[in-house]
């Protein structure tokens, strides 16, 4: 292989890989010194000359110039320096710059040479993944499917240039995902193991609708309308407490939409999950009430400390308030932190 043909494979493997060329060529220098150190009974001094822009790389291993040589590894004599470099008067004492020729450097130092690029390749590729992830943690990035197990029904999906699998657990209930598809995933967190990195993916987590909110909502983006809280039971319902900083904007129409074109979209996305954006309020009593809706309550009285709220609602309004197996309920309670005991008038007049 030629200096032009290195480089080249080079800049195709930083297009191919994203791994820079830099990186790869100080992998190449450490494993020619490794060579040299196994060849040249352990002198590993190298000096390398190296200019991408010309096409240019060279090697020379450094030697001691002596009035007689004891290890050739180590040392040159005069004579032998003077035919390396005419241009230059040598004197015992100096060092020169030896020409490596790597047809000299013996299968097992080759062998070991080749290890170290491998390394270095599968460490690079590792730390362009982890870069990757890490860049686009706590984002939604759209993804696409490269294949299902057809057992476990995990998705392996590629995001950008690596892969990551996406379990069954972490997918919504009415996902059917097939080859091909283009799907949206919430990077949740990115571990880095003996396995290498990877990136913890979901649909299900509710930083997904927060993150698919923001992008569909421009008062949200800047800042106007923040979400303060998210309580969500993926591809079903979510419930989602907002407020803004500006009187004159209307933190749930914003959400809504005109004709409730933005949180359509959003549903939509989730494949149909029911959506309930409700106002926030710093006292809990109005926040627990807010929660609850689409139900109407007649009271509530909270307990700040020990976060507990005790909720009075109309008779015709209690399935409603507690929910679909008590759907309704429990996403209030985690939407606000409270544990919640509804009751009934009736009920209330009971005690």
């Amino acid at each position: 292989m030629t200096n032009k043909d290195l480089f080249e494979a080079l800049r195709t493997f930083e297009k191919e890989k994203g791994i820079p060329m830099d990186y790869m060529l100080q992998n190449i220098e450490k494993a020619i010194s490794v060579a040299c150190k196994n060849y040249y009974g352990g002198n590993e001094n190298v000096v390398f000359k190296v200019d991408p822009e010309k096409n240019s790389f060279d090697a020379k291993l450094v030697k001691t110039v002596v009035d007689e040589v004891f290890d050739p590894n180590f040392e040159v004599t005069v004579e032998e320096a003077q035919q390396i470099n005419k241009r230059k008067k040598f004197i015992v004492g100096d060092e020169i710059e030896v020409p490596i020729d790597p047809k000299h450097l013996g299968w097992t130092s080759v062998s070991s040479a080749r290890n170290v690029i491998r390394q270095g390749i599968r460490q690079g590729e590792k730390g362009q993944t982890l870069i990757e992830f890490q860049s686009k943690l706590g984002e939604i990035v759209t993804a696409t499917v490269e294949r299902i197990d057809p057992k476990s029904g995990v998705a392996t999906i590629k995001i950008g240039k690596s892969e990551a699998t996406l379990p069954k657990s972490e997918q919504l209930g009415h996902d059917d995902l097939k080859e091909g598809d283009h799907i949206k995933v919430y990077i949740a967190d990115v571990k880095d193991n003996e396995r290498g990195p990877h990136a913890i993916i979901s649909r299900t987590h509710p930083g997904l609708v927060k993150r698919l909110f923001e992008q569909e909502v421009p008062e949200i983006y800047d800042g106007v309308v923040e979400i303060k809280s998210i309580s969500r039971e993926a591809g079903s319902r979510t419930k989602m407490a907002v407020y803004s900083s500006n009187p004159d904007v209307d933190a749930i129409g914003s959400c809504i939409g005109n004709k409730g074109a933005r949180v359509n979209k959003i549903v939509e996305e989730l494949g149909g999950e029911k959506i309930d954006i409700v106002a926030w309020n710093e006292n809990a009593a109005y926040l627990i009430e807010n929660a609850l809706s689409p139900a109407k309550v007649v009271s509530v009285i909270a307990d700040d400390e020990a976060k507990t709220a005790r909720v009075v609602v109309p008779d015709y309004q209690l399935s409603l308030a507690i929910g679909k197996e008590g759907q309704n309920a429990r996403l209030a309670a985690k939407l606000t932190g409270f544990k919640i005991d509804i009751k009934s008038e009736s009920q209330m007049k009971e005690l």
